[in-house]
């Protein structure tokens, strides 16, 4: 399956775009690290490690993990 990884220099935020269901929930709870309109798409800078970590476990189609 196909995988891209986002790092933050500290955790890796891995995205599986065949399993998003495009909820919105990563948009809503993390707006300056998810942009669908900007390339990358995915800024985990933008964010504490502990934030990432958070939203991520929010994902309901499991889509987004984290590496560490």
């Amino acid at each position: 399956m196909e995988e891209h990884f986002y790092s933050n220099g500290e955790i890796t935020v891995v995205w599986k775009p065949k399993l998003c269901e495009h909820a919105g929930i990563c948009v809503k709870l993390l707006p300056k690290v998810y942009n669908p309109k900007a390339r990358p798409w995915i800024q985990p800078e933008n964010a504490t490690s502990d934030e990432l970590r958070n939203q991520v476990s929010k994902c309901p189609s499991g889509a987004l993990s984290i590496k560490e």
